[in-house]
């Protein structure tokens, strides 16, 4: 009986080299895209500007009063609802011009302070929205109410700037898509409080 010798293959150079030269283009093509991604991102403006409305059957005084305190402002904040045990403090005045409201939550709410820096009773609010963590970002927050026969509509907006993060996020979702549900329970919220 013959014994037969294991036959040792030699890997084909060929193949080793278009497989090595496969990956690499696949590597090469993903860094393309990631590229182009944060090139679009670094380009896109960073100027946002978002808001929603809604009527109410109330005065328009009962309307400013859920917004020009803040505590009251707070008890239907529905940022707030996303850490209910979020460290909420307030200094200066009690109501309208001076009005601070610092927030320390949970990465769901992040940390910074509201102030209101003007008040035209029945008519508007304006807030300086300043976020510490967890990005870092100055907003302008104002609330107009607007007398329509037996309602009021009430109008919340927001205009900023956005970091480069944001403008990256916000390839894929907008700050109007992120922040505009919120914004609706929010005045939903209020509409049920002051038509009660």
């Amino acid at each position: 009986m013959k014994a037969t010798a294991g036959v040792c293959r030699q890997p084909d150079i060929h193949t080793f080299l278009e497989r090595r030269l496969m990956w690499i283009n696949v590597l090469l093509a993903l860094a393309g895209i990631a590229a182009l991604v944060l090139i679009i991102a670094w380009f896109k403006s960073d100027d946002f500007q978002m808001s929603r409305s809604m009527a109410m059957k109330a005065p328009a005084s009962k309307a400013f009063e859920q917004v020009n305190d803040l505590r009251q402002m707070n008890a239907w904040n529905p940022f707030l609802k996303f850490d209910p045990q979020a460290n909420v403090t307030y200094e200066g005045a009690t109501s309208g011009v001076g009005a601070i409201c610092h927030w320390d939550g949970n990465k769901n709410v992040g940390a910074g302070k509201q102030t209101i820096i003007e008040s035209l009773p029945d008519e508007k609010v304006r807030m300086k929205l300043e976020f510490y963590r967890p990005f870092a970002g100055v907003n302008d927050v104002e609330f107009t109410f607007a007398p329509r026969g037996d309602t009021t509509v009430v109008t919340w907006s927001m205009v900023g700037k956005l970091n480069f993060m944001m403008r990256l996020i916000g390839l894929c979702v907008s700050m109007d898509t992120m922040c505009g549900k919120s914004f609706t329970q929010g005045l939903t919220e209020v509409k049920t409080m002051i038509e009660a």
